[in-house]
């Protein structure tokens, strides 16, 4: 292969990690592993080696990690002409990538997703068409939620919150119980309202591109007060679920760290709705970093909970 070859391919490869997103792995792949932790603290697998669950969650993790890809880019194809106006320098954009390319690295890791999944379980396998067919919704035709408000958060919170939460747990145990989709239904509560924050800083493309995001329909202030009660909600409810005894984990450890992510959460609203029309032109506002650490912690916290439990 000669020297230029090999810069062509290393460009095409950066191309395709950049196009891929990577950095917005990390809280999917947390979620997932932190799922399967909490699954085998609940329901320890009696008959299956260590070997064989430990197997089954890295599978299922490289399947969540192509799917997270897979979804990225469909949505970098079906918003080219937005991502013009929002974000010329990504690689469709720019022409740094072709259409052909992105179209065959998007089925590519399409087919990788549904392939992996096939090796953990059934159970698993049913979660990640369901959450297949809720990415492409959200970006593709004739469906395109992300045109229709509040409809679009929920094709992002059903897939990213709940059932993320769902798959890891079915990686080791059973989804025919009630306890997985408790813990589901928090994190899915908690991203349906983040789910607004990245549209705040794409209001002039969305809207260009007929996209009625909750920001565009309800304005910067309005939208922001809609989005609030999502960040204190859903560990409210997970306080409450380690109380009624929903939840396996140790109780007072899961109460009390619901009460913190909640206390978190209100100064998180404190926040967004002190300035709410900065939120429009910051695109890394102060309460963003706070959103990204409070989900992370969330998600490690109620693992510990169980692991302690």
């Amino acid at each position: 292969m000669t020297d230029t070859a090999v810069r062509s391919s290393s460009s095409l490869f950066s191309e395709l990690v950049r196009f891929s997103r990577p950095f917005t792995l990390l809280p999917p792949l947390v979620g997932y592993i932190t799922a399967g932790f909490i699954a085998f603290e609940a329901r320890p697998p009696v008959d299956t080696p260590f070997a064989v669950v430990l197997a089954k969650v890295l599978i299922g993790a490289f399947s969540a990690a192509c799917l997270n890809a897979a979804s990225n880019a469909l949505n970098q194809i079906y918003d080219l002409d937005i991502d013009r106006l929002n974000k010329p320098d990504r690689p469709l954009p720019s022409g740094r990538l072709s259409m052909r390319t992105a179209w065959i690295f998007t089925i590519v890791c399409y087919v990788l997703t549904l392939a992996l999944s096939l090796l953990v379980n059934f159970e698993f396998f049913v979660i990640v068409v369901v959450t297949t067919f809720l990415t492409y919704a959200y970006s593709g035709p004739p469906f395109r939620t992300k045109r229709l408000g509040m409809l679009a958060n929920l094709t992002i919170a059903i897939p990213r919150g709940c059932l993320l939460k769902v798959a890891g747990w079915s990686a080791v145990a059973t989804v025919l119980d009630w306890e997985p989709w408790w813990i589901g239904s928090i994190f899915g509560l908690y991203v349906l309202g983040a789910a607004t924050t990245k549209d705040y800083s794409d209001m002039e493309g969305d809207r260009a591109g007929g996209c009625r995001t909750l920001p565009i329909l309800y304005g910067v202030e309005k939208s922001a007060w809609i989005i609030s009660p999502f960040f204190v909600l859903p560990f409210l409810l997970l306080s409450w679920l380690a109380y009624d005894g929903h939840l396996t984990g140790n109780r007072p450890f899961l109460i009390g760290l619901g009460l913190f992510l909640a206390s978190w959460g209100v100064y998180i609203c404190y926040l967004i709705l002190r300035k709410p029309e900065s939120l429009a032109v910051d695109e890394n506002h102060v309460s963003w970093k706070h959103m990204y650490l409070l989900m992370m912690a969330a998600q490690v916290g109620v693992a510990v909970g169980y692991g302690v439990g």
